[in-house]
């Protein structure tokens, strides 16, 4: 049997380059989960894992921040049951549109492809507190947070990918310019 591993070297959702991320860190590999995510066959795997992990665990809704969050979110609300919503960006504000409702009490999941600082997760749990919901964790397809996040984080495999300030970044000193995968808009 393949693992989570084998699915992301196999689908080419693990890059390495010089990468400028989200949270402005650099890094010289990309977990590109979209990759993934392509092959639903794939995906279903992956998240099964996860799944296996918050079967037991009292969830009334899934929510996954677009972009990276939308598919997982689909995923896991479909092998859990329960519905599955996002929160997107309007204005560059995470929000939510499209009539989606949460009710107060809610036991809500983030789910997002890669946590990495966390960003995108924390934007989406400030929108989930807003509407009223109660965040019980996050579920990902790759945590690369090393810990860093306060809330229970139930993935499918981490991965420990050095990050890097700009200023300490070995690439950059070494003349090397980052790319700016992803989704999130913003300078490189």
């Amino acid at each position: 049997m393949k693992t989570v591993l084998d699915l992301f070297i196999e689908s080419e959702a693990l890059l390495e380059g010089h990468f400028l991320l989200s949270s402005g860190k650099h890094s010289d590999r990309y977990v590109q989960c979209a990759k993934l995510l392509q092959y639903p066959d794939k995906a279903a795997k992956v998240v099964e894992k996860i799944v296996d992990q918050i079967k037991d665990m009292d969830i009334d809704m899934v929510v996954g921040p677009a972009m990276g969050g939308i598919i997982v979110a689909y995923e896991v609300g479909k092998q859990l049951g329960v519905p599955a919503i996002f929160t997107e960006r309007e204005n560059n504000i995470m929000t939510l549109r499209r009539g989606f409702e949460i009710k107060k009490g809610a036991k809500i999941l983030i789910t997002e492809d890669v946590v990495t600082t966390g960003k995108s997760s924390k934007e989406a749990i400030e929108v989930v507190k807003q509407h009223g919901g109660e965040i019980v964790g996050i579920a990902c397809l790759a945590d690369r947070s090393q810990g860093e996040i306060e809330y229970p984080v139930y993935s499918a495999m981490k991965l420990d990918i050095k990050l890097y300030d700009k200023q300490d970044c070995p690439m950059c000193k070494a003349g090397s310019a980052p790319v700016k995968p992803g989704s999130r808009k913003m300078e490189v």
